[in-house]
């Protein structure tokens, strides 16, 4: 981990979502995952973060900053037909009881995350899975071929 007398914890754009998807893109790639932040499945959904695992499983993780965030959240059932198992991560003063029981359970803040209740697996349909790694590729490479010529290219 870096030195946070180095890193400012959050930069001012930062706001507290963005901050747990951080810690958690950083624990899922220390699994061994391959994260990808801000991904759109369908149009009208977004995920906070999707990763694939090892195994090739596909995690969707909603980060929920306070209770009215979790409260004001109307689509999150929709990520369950694109992902194998599903996540919230929150921060230590999220109210845990206010979240189902029936998903995955992260602790999260800027700098890390970790994974205190494993979601159950529900395997997604292999044209599904198929389509969503294929389209998980080509926002990723896009991405990155954004970062090295930023007028070629939008992600």
């Amino acid at each position: 981990m870096t030195d946070p007398a180095i890193i400012p914890d959050d930069l001012p754009t930062s706001r507290p979502g963005q901050r747990l998807q951080r810690g958690v893109a950083r624990m899922l790639t220390a699994l061994g995952h391959a994260a990808l932040p801000e991904f759109v499945p369908v149009g009208g959904l977004r995920v906070d973060v999707i990763s694939i695992s090892p195994k090739g499983e596909i995690w969707v993780v909603e980060c929920k900053s306070c209770r009215a965030d979790f409260i004001g959240d109307r689509k999150w059932q929709g990520y369950l037909d694109y992902c194998d198992r599903f996540f919230w991560a929150v921060d230590t003063d999220f109210p845990d009881d206010l979240l189902p029981e029936d998903c995955g359970l992260i602790r999260a803040d800027s700098w890390g995350a970790e994974l205190l209740r494993m979601a159950p697996e529900v395997r997604l349909a292999g044209a599904r899975r198929s389509r969503i790694l294929r389209d998980i590729a080509r926002v990723s490479t896009a991405r990155l071929l954004a970062m090295t010529d930023p007028m070629g290219f939008s992600a």
